[in-house]
């Protein structure tokens, strides 16, 4: 287990700590580590990952990656599910997806644990929508219901089972509340 400091620290101090598991992230200064994924995240995750990569990637249009971390704008964060458009997806000199992401991706994705605090949640999907992230997703499985920040618009609440939920404009995507909450189905 890695031992987390008790001091401030700076951005770039904290990116030269050790990974924490599960993911610690850097916000205002403070560094806070994210719960550790349950079932219900867990499996939302893997399906939205798995079913935005199957459309986007053969295509090249995007990439979905799971808790991906992302530097920038003063924040290290790991959102679940990060989506950025194939021409944003950073590469290395080998023509090889980078190690390191310091954009905000095009579509951030936030699953609710359940001793997560919501406020830090929305926190880091509001900061990604201020420095150019298209579209944000706070997802609660408890409450079988998606909150939807469109950039630049008021945040849309989903519940209704046929409730079409908005996704990435480069995306074709159907996606209806009922079947991205059936997926925890067993």
């Amino acid at each position: 287990m890695v031992k987390l400091p008790t001091q401030a620290l700076t951005l770039e101090e904290f990116l030269k700590l050790p990974e924490t598991k599960p993911a610690s992230e850097y916000i205002s200064g403070q560094i806070i580590q994210k719960p550790m994924p349950q079932g219900k995240h867990s499996k939302l995750q893997g399906k939205l990952v798995t079913t935005i990569n199957e459309i986007a990637e053969p295509q090249k249009i995007a990439l979905a990656f799971p808790e991906l971390r992302c530097t920038f704008g003063g924040r290290s964060i790991v959102p679940d599910v990060a989506v950025f458009s194939w021409e944003r997806i950073p590469v290395d000199e080998n023509g090889d997806v980078a190690n390191v992401f310091t954009s905000t991706p095009d579509w951030t994705i936030e699953i609710l644990s359940p001793d997560q605090s919501p406020t830090k949640v929305i926190s880091n999907i509001l900061h990604c929508l201020t420095h150019g992230c298209k579209l944000g997703w706070l997802i609660d499985p408890d409450e079988k219901s998606v909150v939807v920040y469109p950039s630049g618009k008021q945040p849309i609440y989903f519940e209704e089972a046929d409730d079409l939920l908005p996704v990435a404009e480069f995306l074709e995507l159907q996606l209806k509340v009922e079947v991205l909450f059936n997926w925890l189905k067993i």
